[in-house]
């Protein structure tokens, strides 16, 4: 390239002008894709493989209902609150969240199964319509029947697809508006269940629920 060509090339007039900021710029990406791939190779991923070995056994004591050796192990192996706490921000642990927040239902500690469902998200689906719908039940034995309320119609509308699960926290939802005296929302909401999952057990028996409160003084 002659010496007229590099005076007229835009590229290495940049180049030329501005060689200190971009030779910055070139080394701190790569400070910085050595310090992701360290984090990643070196620290987290480690701290998933041990995170997983140590919910093998708590998850066997859930199947179980075995709550209290869920959420404190057995001596030998860690329960899900030594697995949040030490391997935070890990996917075991925000699994171990869920069966935190199931054990202390179980054990009617309703106030803890509140804090550690409200902690716990996932994609999938299913599983968060149980841990919202489990939040609903929290609530509603702890008699705040407007979270209750909240958190049944949050579980009944998360996933459709599933008519069984959804169709069970609608209709909780409509109980607890008839326990508590607002007939016509209940109805409406039965009304819901009808039309939405119409082959679901309770889309099934969604008119005597219906014909009920209508009868009702």
């Amino acid at each position: 390239m002659s010496e007229l060509q590099k005076e007229n090339h835009p590229f290495l007039d940049f180049v030329s002008k501005n060689k200190k900021a971009l030779t910055y710029t070139v080394t701190a990406i790569a400070i910085a894709l050595v310090a992701f791939f360290g984090y990643t190779e070196l620290y987290q991923k480690p701290r998933e493989e041990k995170a997983a070995d140590a919910m093998f056994t708590a998850e066997k004591y859930f199947a179980m209902d075995s709550s209290s050796l869920v959420l404190n192990g057995d001596g030998q192996s860690k329960g899900v609150l030594y697995i949040i706490k030490e391997f935070g921000g890990t996917k075991a642990a925000n699994l171990a969240k869920y069966y935190a927040g199931i054990s202390y239902f179980r054990m009617n500690d309703f106030n803890k199964s509140v804090e550690y469902l409200k902690d716990f998200s996932t994609s999938a689906k299913q599983v968060q319509a149980i841990a919202y719908g489990t939040i609903g039940d929290a609530y509603s034995e702890l008699k705040n029947t407007d979270e209750a309320l909240n958190y049944y119609k949050k579980a009944g509308g998360h996933f459709p697809e599933d008519e069984s699960i959804s169709s069970e926290y609608l209709y909780r939802a409509a109980s607890l508006l008839e326990l508590n005296g607002k007939t016509d929302e209940a109805v409406e909401i039965f009304k819901e269940i009808k039309s939405k999952y119409p082959k679901s057990e309770k889309g099934l028996m969604a008119d005597k629920f219906i014909n009920k409160l209508k009868v009702q003084p």
